[in-house]
């Protein structure tokens, strides 16, 4: 796996520096063989700085089926006077001598990716994307130890991936290594702690943690309300205990109950615990669907 995400880093040529002089070979001559992506830049420009790494890694991904070439504007200005070039970033696509796509200012790298197929045809996940999914397949399969293996692999190649940040919290809270999974989240930067993933991954860690804490006996907690079914409490230390032994579902119906109960009952603390519960899911996990639909109803009734 290390060789895997290696390749993509050196498995297609750097980026060159292109002159006025040397256009026409470095981009006009050069696409007779191979598409030329010609990205043009500046040094003050913020949303140059977005775009290249981007632009730069989705090039490598295509494994050499296109180049990159980068002029600097500034040191450059002839060829962005004859193409017209009125803002930058501005990225042109050249294929057998001629112009064939384009695109102006910063673009996510969905979309980046789409412009370099439409040049070279589907490129297919990258070695990174594969890792990444091999380590969701062994997360998802409860295999804690191989996925946190690819995560720390991708990791130490790619420090800050998002993705592999929160994949390491998720298997260091599966395997119940909380603290240590609390160590990692502390250690992360505000940029980390922002990304959607990381986010969901650190409720997971929260709502591990406040299960922890919770009564773990569930009969005796079902008991006090059986005798008062209005102890909400009982009925939050409940699902806090559902949730720690992964019954989720039942999880979400108690902590539903008791906001039909009573809504505001300690500030509102079952509705805050349920978006934690949905957020630590994930959106698009059927219980949180469906649980977020029981929720409406309940709310706007």
């Amino acid at each position: 796996m290390d060789t895997l995400i290696g390749q993509s880093a050196g498995g297609a040529a750097q980026p060159k520096d292109a002159t006025t002089q040397s256009f026409a070979a470095d981009v006009i001559e050069a696409s007779q063989q191979t598409p030329v992506i010609v990205d043009f830049w500046a040094p003050w420009c913020g949303p140059c700085k977005q775009l290249a790494p981007i632009l730069e890694k989705t090039v490598r991904d295509a494994g050499g089926k296109v180049a990159l070439v980068k002029i600097n504007i500034d040191e450059n200005p002839e060829i962005a006077q004859q193409l017209r070039i009125q803002s930058i970033p501005a990225v042109f696509a050249f294929d057998k001598g001629q112009p064939v796509d384009g695109f102006m200012g910063a673009q996510p790298e969905s979309q980046i990716k789409r412009f370099v197929e439409r040049l070279v045809g589907p490129m297919g996940p990258s070695p990174l994307e594969q890792a990444l999914e091999q380590a969701k397949d062994a997360l998802d399969g409860g295999d804690f130890a191989t996925a946190s293996n690819i995560y720390g692999q991708i990791l130490r190649q790619v420090p800050g991936e998002a993705a592999a940040i929160a994949g390491l919290v998720r298997c260091l809270v599966g395997a119940g290594d909380l603290q240590e999974a609390r160590e990692l989240v502390d250690g992360l930067d505000d940029d980390s702690l922002k990304n959607a993933d990381v986010e969901s991954a650190v409720s997971a860690l929260t709502l591990a943690e406040q299960a922890g804490e919770a009564d773990g006996d569930t009969a005796e907690l079902q008991a006090r309300l059986a005798q008062n079914p209005g102890d909400h409490q009982a009925r939050f230390d409940l699902a806090m205990a559902h949730h720690g032994a992964g019954r989720n579902e039942q999880a979400i119906d108690e902590l539903i109950e008791i906001i039909r109960r009573e809504r505001e009952w300690n500030e509102e603390a079952a509705r805050q615990q349920l978006l934690k519960l949905f957020e630590a899911l994930g959106h698009a996990d059927p219980l949180t669907v469906a649980g977020r639909r029981k929720l409406s109803s309940i709310l706007f009734s």
